[in-house]
């Protein structure tokens, strides 16, 4: 009878305590659920920020001298910014600033800047403008503008404040990494007017030497790269080309479309350029093959400022097996951006992350970046004597004891390229092949000999390889190592 009742007692108190437990798990879910609930409440998170805003308006010690306007834009472009360092809120001014960039013609500096390492960055700077002439070099930080610390400015405010009347000037302080070494120039804004496709000599006469090899640099995917580009394309056919340099170092991006555009040019009809996933859909852009030049030997030049549009390019040729990639692994800025103007707003706009690219293998692009068939890595003195050759007056940049080396400097990127596309050594380039690439390169890189297109002698000690030259004829090359995230 005691068992009995001893073993009553013990199913009473398990039984009490499951329904205590059951109880404190549906309290902590409820909370739970409450707490979530309130979290995604839009009614009562604008009542908040309503309340707030007024209680700016009333009790802020200068909220007399603010408006509604400013106090909203504020919180927008605070909110936009901590999705990730690409999205952003555009009042009417920047949305503006951004319709002049796509279409190649604004006032300002000359720099694509971006956030790299928590830092405001120099992409690259345009060539011809002020930014360019006075030596400002891609990996340059800006610390300063006008005096005060950039540190933790943000993307719209630094374009804003580097962005004005053409004839001002502005004051900007860079730190050079390389250096290390803090470096003050006052710039003159002037009208920025972008060519977006130049030949090896920093023109637009795309003409080819003996070996019949072409060199087109792009500097950024503006909305005529594309018909430029077949243009420049054209007039080397005309001189015969039998292979072609496509040169994207420093090209910071731009718009999709001529990124697609310029891939389906080397490309068969219905080949796969570059997807794009997000929450709402997913897209696929495949080549349509018009204007296709899907047997030229191709090698293409990227490096670390290589970024977004310009990785869309030499992904898809790297994953088509249509091309050799050529330099250091490319900057992994792989997300797509969408313009939304904002109705009623009158001009507007948010700029917002909506996707990632991916390549035709649907290897992602963003964090990550491109990996080149041959990595042949420039130092930081080779960067620089780079920069000052391809630099209109490069050498009255550096005392006359050192000019020797400027004029003297070869680019050994292109060199490898060269050799790939004629089979025969340019220089002592250093290239890393990728595993794949050790047993043998494909058969299109490599031209039968003909009376026209002969192998390239050595170059001179003094002389930059230049495509298509003999190295005695050879031009003086005044070219840019290759230029813009978006």
């Amino acid at each position: 009878m005691l068992q009995t009742k001893a073993a009553g007692k013990i199913v009473h108190g398990t039984v009490l305590g499951l329904l205590l437990l059951n109880l404190a798990i549906g309290a902590k879910v409820y909370s739970e659920s409450d707490a979530n609930s309130a979290a995604n409440d839009p009614h009562a998170n604008l009542d908040l920020f309503v309340n707030v805003l007024e209680r700016i308006r009333q009790d802020y010690v200068d909220g007399g001298e603010l408006t509604y306007e400013e106090l909203v834009h504020g919180a927008l472009r605070g909110m936009i910014s901590m999705l990730d360092p690409h999205s952003e809120f555009m009042p009417p001014a920047k949305y503006s600033h951004l319709m002049d960039d796509t279409e190649g013609k604004f006032g300002g500096v000359g720099v694509h800047i971006n956030i790299q390492d928590g830092y405001l960055t120099v992409l690259a700077p345009m060539e011809d403008t002020p930014a360019y002439e006075a030596g400002v070099m891609s990996g340059d930080r800006i610390v300063k503008i006008e005096g005060k610390n950039a540190r933790n400015i943000s993307m719209p405010e630094a374009v804003d404040k580097l962005r004005g009347k053409p004839g001002s000037k502005v004051k900007v302080t860079l730190f050079r990494p390389s250096t290390r070494k803090d470096i003050e120039v006052s710039l003159k804004r002037a009208l920025i007017k972008v060519a977006t496709v130049k030949d090896i000599n920093n023109e637009r006469k795309f003409t080819v030497g003996e070996n019949k090899i072409g060199y087109v640099r792009l500097t950024q995917f503006g909305e005529s790269t594309a018909r430029d580009l077949e243009e420049a394309l054209r007039k080397l056919e005309v001189e015969g080309m039998k292979g072609l340099v496509l040169d994207l170092r420093h090209n910071p991006g731009g718009l999709l479309e001529q990124a697609v555009r310029v891939s389906e040019k080397f490309l068969a009809k219905g080949e796969l350029i570059v997807t794009t996933e997000g929450r709402r859909e997913n897209d696929k852009r495949e080549s349509s093959g018009r204007s296709a030049r899907p047997d030229l030997p191709l090698v293409v030049l990227v490096n670390r400022f290589s970024a977004s549009a310009s990785e869309i390019v030499a992904g898809c040729l790297k994953d088509n097996d249509r091309a050799r990639l050529v330099g250091e692994k490319t900057f992994g800025k792989g997300s797509v951006q969408k313009i939304l103007p904002i109705n009623g707003q009158h001009g507007a706009a948010l700029r917002l992350t909506t996707s990632k690219y991916y390549t035709p293998s649907h290897e992602v692009i963003h964090g990550k970046g491109i990996k080149p068939h041959y990595e042949v890595k420039l130092s930081t003195e080779e960067e620089e004597l780079l920069f000052l050759r391809r630099t209109p007056g490069g050498l009255k940049m550096v005392p006359e004891n050192q000019r020797e080396s400027v004029e003297a400097f070869t680019d050994p990127q292109l060199a490898k390229a060269l050799e790939l596309l004629t089979g025969e050594k340019q220089l002592q380039a250093k290239a890393k092949p990728e595993k794949e690439e050790k047993q043998a390169e494909k058969p299109e890189f490599k031209e039968e000999p003909t009376e026209t297109a002969k192998p390239e002698k050595k170059p001179e000690p003094k002389s930059e390889s230049k495509p298509g030259d003999k190295p005695k004829n050879e031009a003086k090359d005044k070219e840019k190592p290759g230029d813009k995230p978006e």
